[in-house]
């Protein structure tokens, strides 16, 4: 479908992270090449660290969150942009509400 409204998407929970479900906005059925997901994670919420074959970019909609990309660990805000390389090993932790 080349339109679809987000608030008809819904919501799935994230196997292994706390308090975080994610949106499969546009999947491997549309575009085999891209993918694009929006992630909730929800005071207290965090995704433990792990890897993916695919580089991540991100764009962070709310709120504010610290995390690990390799060795490295940043804090990051609304409207921060996040680039992760693929197979690198990175998570995610909420900070504050």
């Amino acid at each position: 479908m080349p339109v679809k409204n987000v608030k008809d998407i819904p919501f799935e929970k994230i196997e292994g992270g706390t308090n975080t479900s994610r949106q499969i906005l546009i999947g491997p059925g549309e575009a085999p090449n891209f993918a694009m997901r929006k992630f909730r994670i929800d005071p207290g919420g965090q995704i433990p660290p792990h890897t993916n074959r695919v580089e991540h970019e991100q764009y962070i909609l709310n709120g504010k969150a610290r995390i690990g990309i390799g060795e490295k660990i940043y804090d990051v805000n609304k409207d921060d942009i996040v680039f992760i390389q693929a197979g690198e090993p990175h998570w995610y932790k909420v900070l504050g509400n």
